[in-house]
């Protein structure tokens, strides 16, 4: 394959690409059909591959070639949504050769640090901000910030975190503007109903990643007495109710059988706990974990399967091998093992 030096101000990604596979410069030359010397020159700079040779490290690495190659300055733009106020702070990553930028929010692993702020229609990069970096997640899980906290911890890049349901997650994943999506919409027994529920929004191929089985269930405040669901439901005590789309919502409308949903919802699992800690509610939709670190009691419903949702293009991205071997890794088996309400059995199993 013929390569020339060109002046074309031309980025690429190879060498990251290569690492992320553990290959050797020789290595990944072998199976693109190259000299090593080519895929030197190329990781420097010092030559531009010709288009031949350019697919066919895109083939490869999977991927395509606008992920590897891109012309140094020339970045478009793709906001996830329109930020809400004229001014905002944002994070910033690289989803399939497109910089997505994503205006920053509430986040379930606190502040996360900002890679710039948009202003009077400028965008104003921090200097550290490397959107081949960054990997996104959209998902409910309430120990996600252990997950967070090793990929930090044991790879060069970071995770940020949007709390979204099930299927709000799904979505952005379909959007292309979130990597990975949790869902938990199966019982533990029933795994494939999480496949099902991923192919009714996702138009390309996936894997799905299960990270833990979990107990989901009824949150009560303290001291009612109630050890059962129907002495619950008899009871008629004031629900917080949870959103449409949420595997929580599943659960929900299971046990409450037709029955009118509670006008008030909450978001996330936290909020339920906070929402019957505050005295407006005495019950609602939630998972162990959450329920017994807020001190209250705890009727499991369900066990369910939580997975990450993953793109089949995507599966050789760096950032999302690094993910794998985090969630394979008997550092965060150990640590969610020691959960209440999760089982790791199955961590670590891809379908």
């Amino acid at each position: 394959m013929i390569m020339t030096k060109e002046d074309v101000p031309l980025k690429n990604h190879v060498k990251r690409f290569r690492e992320g596979q553990g290959w050797s410069q020789q290595e990944l030359a072998d199976r693109a059909g190259l000299s090593r010397a080519g895929v030197s020159a190329i990781e420097t700079g010092k030559l531009v591959p010709s288009t031949t040779a350019a697919l066919a490290l895109a083939r490869v690495f999977d991927c395509q070639v606008e992920e590897i190659f891109q012309l140094d300055g020339d970045r478009e733009i793709h906001w996830a949504w329109r930020p809400a106020k004229e001014t905002c702070r944002y994070w910033i990553t690289a989803i399939n050769g497109r910089t997505i930028l994503l205006p920053a929010e509430i986040s379930p692993l606190g502040l996360v640090p900002h890679d710039g702020v948009y202003r009077d229609g400028k965008l104003l990069d921090n200097a550290y901000a490397d959107p081949h970096k960054t990997l996104v997640m959209a998902c409910c899980d309430p120990a996600v910030g252990l997950l967070a906290s090793e990929y930090s911890r044991t790879t060069p890049f970071r995770l940020i975190v949007l709390y979204r349901s099930s299927r709000q997650a799904l979505q952005l994943l379909q959007d292309g503007v979130v990597h990975v999506a949790g869902l938990h919409l199966a019982e533990s027994c029933k795994p494939e109903i999480n496949v099902s529920v991923a192919k009714e929004i996702l138009s390309a191929p996936f894997r799905l990643l299960r990270v833990a089985n979990w107990q989901a269930g009824l949150s009560l405040v303290s001291g009612l007495g109630m050890d059962t669901i129907a002495k619950v439901l008899a009871a008629g005590v004031r629900w917080i109710g949870r959103e449409p789309g949420s595997g929580a919502r599943q659960v929900q409308d299971q046990l409450l059988q037709g029955a009118p949903a509670p006008s008030i919802v909450s978001k996330d699992h936290a909020g339920v706990v906070e929402t019957i800690r505050s005295g407006w509610a005495s019950a609602g939709v939630s998972l162990q974990l959450v329920s017994e670190e807020g001190g209250l009691d705890f009727i499991s419903v369900r066990k369910e399967a939580y997975d990450l949702c993953i793109p089949q293009s995507q599966i050789y991205d760096p950032r999302i091998r690094a993910l794998v071997e985090v969630v394979r890794s008997i550092s965060l088996r150990t640590m969610l093992r020691e959960l209440p309400g999760y089982e790791v059995a199955s961590t670590g199993e891809m379908t």
